[in-house]
C-alpha cells in the first residue's frame, strides 16, 4: 500500500490521533526533553508515545484522562529509553541538544538550572510549574506517593535556590 493512501483513508482513529497530537504533542515533547535532556531522544519518546496510543487505542473518558495517560506513557517511555542497554553503553553526542527555538522560554536561566537537576526533581518541577499538575496527579503519573513528590519539589527548590543564588524567587 502506498504511503499517500494511508493518509487518504477516512479512519476515525487516525483523525483522533492527529487531534491528540495537535493538542498534546508539544507537552509530551517538553516532558520527554526534560527527562532525557536530548532533542533526538525526546523526539523518539514522542513517536513511541503516540505509536502506543495508536496500537492500544485507549478509551479516554475525558480530556484530563487523555492528558494523564499521555504523561504516564511519556514518563515510562523516557524511563525505558534511559535504562536501555544501548543508552548505558554509549556516550551522548550532545548532552543538551539544540534547545533554542522560536518559542524559547523567557526565563532561560531558570530553565537551564532546572535542566541541571537530577531526573526525578526535573520531572516533578516541570509537571508542577510548567504543566500545572497537582502533587497528587504527579504522584499518580510517576507511580509514587504524594509525600515523595512533595519532598522532590522541596529539594528541587532548594537546589535551584542554591544554583541561582537568590537571583530569582523560587
Amino acid at each position: 500500500m502506498e504511503q499517500s493512501m494511508l493518509y487518504e483513508r477516512n479512519d476515525p482513529v487516525n483523525n483522533n490521533l492527529d487531534a491528540l497530537f495537535q493538542t498534546y504533542g508539544d507537552m509530551v515533547y517538553r516532558l520527554a526533553l526534560v527527562r532525557t535532556r536530548s532533542t533526538a531522544d525526546a523526539e523518539d519518546v514522542v513517536q513511541e508515545v503516540f505509536l502506543r496510543c495508536l496500537k492500544n487505542n485507549p478509551d479516554f473518558k475525558s480530556a484530563e484522562h487523555q492528558k494523564a495517560w499521555l504523561i504516564k506513557v511519556a514518563v515510562n517511555c523516557s524511563k525505558s529509553l534511559l535504562g536501555s542497554a544501548f543508552r548505558r553503553h554509549s556516550v551522548p553526542e550532545d548532552a543538551m541538544g539544540e534547545l533554542a527555538s522560536e518559542d524559547e522560554t523567557p526565563d532561560s536561566t531558570v530553565y537551564d538550572a532546572v535542566m541541571q537537576l537530577p531526573e526525578k526533581y526535573r520531572t516533578a518541577i516541570h509537571l508542577y510549574y510548567y504543566e500545572d499538575y497537582s502533587v497528587k496527579e504527579i504522584a499518580d503519573a510517576m507511580r509514587t506517593t504524594e509525600s515523595t513528590v512533595k519532598s522532590w519539589l522541596h529539594r528541587a527548590r532548594g537546589m535551584l535556590k542554591e544554583t541561582l543564588g537568590g537571583e530569582f524567587d523560587v
